[in-house]
């Protein structure tokens, strides 16, 4: 925000020096950029946070001179006369989408003369960078950089039916900005329109239709209230930043949406003459009222570490626009002006006490009372995942929440209910929170894909947002993965995984469907008698729904099952100092025998002695092994942790383990 040092002295007295002025207003929280002469003037540019959108007009900066020096301030009344000509008699305005513009007034004023500014409002604009157009065009601009409501005018005879439509933009439809340039909008864009087309894009650009030339007489001021994400996504979209945009992605003071409106009429007619019609249209919400906030005098010392005198903290709260509601000596309580939108905890209050006050006041040496802390364990173990992911070859995505209805219904394991419908889209037709991650995994593969990019190996843990038949819907936390690597790469992850956080856990798999994964290729994982998760590889319908040209493979894990069987105080185990002995058994049993079930039986059958168990390969021949049949092909290794093993020891386990594999699954052993 640029401020004009001769325009700032219009409301508020400057008795300090120009270095005195930047040094404090940097220290009380706008960052002094630079300043620069222009003319007879200074230029000083200020950092305004997000957050204090009332710092984005002179008036606001104002305001912070005042509290800081106890300086009285000065705001025009706003006044302007009006004629007997009731507006209602010549235009009219109503808003279809409330969601995007929840309030529009409109004034009316006939008989302008458009001509040159005065040099004083051009000298001023021009300390802003803002070049002069026309008085009726200059005086708006003037009035957004004066209070940071932004405004326009409308040539009001080119407004078909004297109409003001404030509705949703049409999909493709097309509108001629007042830039003269042509942009093709999107569903979800809010448009202020007549009766036949768009004439402004809302909250950010006028178009050019309807625009203020020499010849314009009558005039309708507009002055509104627009959805911050809806302008930030239109601004972007288009690539169509303005410091209307600007100051409407922060949120004005909604009690100023009048003051404006009042005020550039009031300079219309001092400049440009005319007839302003008696009253206003105003149609949507009126500013709520604020919820009082508490201020207890003692959370100040706990948090700053010094004390400020009682009657110090109130009189800091009411320079800056609080109302008292109530004090003793206890708490302060107060309602924060409608500016100050920021101002809604005691945190904020105690902020605004510490920065009026002045941090050069608060000792680098104070005590301040710490507590220790730790990380909760939910931390500890994602930092576990995260780190035996990253170390796997995966890359950690970072997805929108909401996706379009296709990706909704692709995968859901986790619920059948309907999902839960954004009233604005976040993105272009995304207006469902997901029930599952794995959809936006397998869109991040297919853009990777279209850049080309040679690996695609991701992994992200955000939130799932599940319905419940009554009551507010519950949000998971979950991992998901998707690979380029088949089924049992992926599972090797995910053992990975588990083996960072416990060991000793044991993955059991039990056989699923799903329309998404191959059949026979997708699975349950199961940990501890509870739903871990699944995992399956994609079916060729998912692929070519998600646009894929490689196999991929997914999984999605239930990350409160891993937090529960984490271990995360590491535990000591002697090591054996004696060597292995390994031992290949290739076993044939039926098709449907699956990995799960032989992993289980050998594990129960090979005692203590046997330390690990590994998968190797599976082979399929029907003139060697019969119909029907399969030979799975799987590593041992044996240790004791008393001796070394002989080879007849380890030789005996083996036929133990081929014994109860004969037995319990039908298995022989390939010789």
């Amino acid at each position: 925000m640029i401020v004009s040092w001769n325009w700032l002295k219009q409301y508020v007295p400057l008795a300090m020096s120009q270095e005195e002025l930047e040094t404090r207003l940097m220290m009380s929280g706008l960052n002094h950029e630079g300043t620069e002469t222009v003319g007879d003037d200074l230029a000083i540019d200020l950092e305004v946070s997000s957050n204090r959108p009332d710092c984005l007009g002179h008036i606001g900066v104002a305001r912070e001179v005042a509290v800081l020096w106890e300086q009285p301030l000065s705001i025009p009344a706003a006044s302007p006369a009006e004629g007997s000509t009731p507006v209602d008699d010549l235009a009219s305005v109503r808003v279809d989408c409330p969601q995007l513009c929840s309030r529009y007034t409109a004034r009316v004023i006939r008989g302008v003369k458009v001509g040159p500014s005065p040099q004083w409002m051009v000298r001023r604009l021009a300390t802003l960078g803002e070049a002069s157009i026309n008085n009726i065009v200059d005086i708006t601009n003037y009035v957004l950089y004066e209070c940071g409501q932004p405004l326009h005018a409308f040539d009001l005879p080119e407004l078909i039916g004297g109409q003001i439509i404030v509705r949703e933009a049409t999909k493709g439809e097309k509108f001629v900005a007042i830039n003269h340039k042509t942009y093709e909008l999107e569903a979800g864009m809010c448009v202020i329109a007549d009766a036949e087309r768009a004439v402004a894009l809302g909250g950010v650009m006028g178009g050019a239709n309807t625009e203020v030339l020499d010849e314009t007489t009558d005039l309708l001021i507009e002055s509104a209230a627009f959805d911050p994400i809806s302008i930030r996504t239109t601004a972007r979209r288009l690539v169509l930043h303005s410091p209307s945009s600007h100051r409407f992605e922060r949120q004005p003071d909604p009690v100023g949406i009048d003051w404006a409106s009042r005020r550039c009429c009031e300079l219309i007619l001092e400049l440009a003459g005319g007839e302003l019609a008696a009253g206003a249209i105003d149609v949507g919400e009126q500013p709520a009222k604020r919820e009082p906030v508490v201020l207890r005098l003692d959370q100040i010392e706990r948090i700053l570490g010094i004390r400020v005198d009682r009657e110090e903290v109130r009189k800091i709260l009411t320079l800056l626009g609080n109302e008292e509601i109530k004090a003793d000596e206890a708490r302060v309580e107060v309602i924060p002006p409608s500016w100050r939108s920021d101002l809604t905890r005691e945190i904020d209050l105690i902020e605004e006490v510490a920065r009026i006050h002045g941090y050069d006041k608060i000792p680098e040496d104070v005590s301040v009372p710490m507590a220790p802390s730790a990380r909760r364990d939910i931390d500890r173990v994602l930092e576990k995942v995260r780190g035996a992911l990253v170390a796997a070859g995966y890359d950690e995505a970072l997805t929108p929440s909401a996706v379009d209805a296709a990706a909704s219904e692709a995968f859901s394991p986790w619920s059948d209910a309907d999902p839960l419908r954004l009233t604005t889209p976040i993105l272009r037709g995304a207006d469902l929170l997901r029930r599952s991650l794995i959809p936006s995994l397998l869109a991040a593969r297919h853009t990777n894909q279209s850049l080309a990019n040679p690996v695609i190996e991701l992994f992200e843990v955000a939130h799932v947002y599940l319905p419940t038949p009554d009551g507010p819907p519950r949000e998971e936390s979950m991992l998901a993965i998707a690979g380029g690597g088949d089924f049992f790469a992926v599972k090797g992850a995910i053992e990975t995984v588990l083996a960072a956080l416990n060991p000793a856990a044991q993955l059991e798999i039990r056989p699923m469907e799903h329309a998404l994964l191959r059949r026979g290729h997708g699975v349950e994982l199961w940990l501890d008698g509870q739903l871990l998760g699944y995992l399956g590889e994609v079916s060729e319908a998912g692929l070519k729904q998600f646009q894929l040209r490689s196999a991929a493979t997914v999984a999605e894990i239930h990350v409160t099952a891993l937090e529960a069987a984490a271990v995360l105080i590491p535990q000591y185990a002697r090591q054996s100092s004696f060597p292995a002995i390994d031992r290949d058994v290739n076993l044939v049993v039926d098709e449907s025998v699956r990995w799960a079930e032989v992993a289980a039986v050998v594990e129960a059958s090979g005692g203590e002695l046997l330390e690990s168990l590994s998968f190797q390969d599976t082979f399929r021949d029907e003139a060697k092994l019969g119909p029907g049949k399969k030979s799975l092909l799987f590593s041992t290794t044996f240790r004791s942790a008393e001796g070394t093993l002989t080879n007849q020891q380890v030789d005996e386990i083996r036929e133990q383990i081929v014994a109860a594999c004969e037995k319990k699954l039908g298995a022989q052993l390939r010789a």
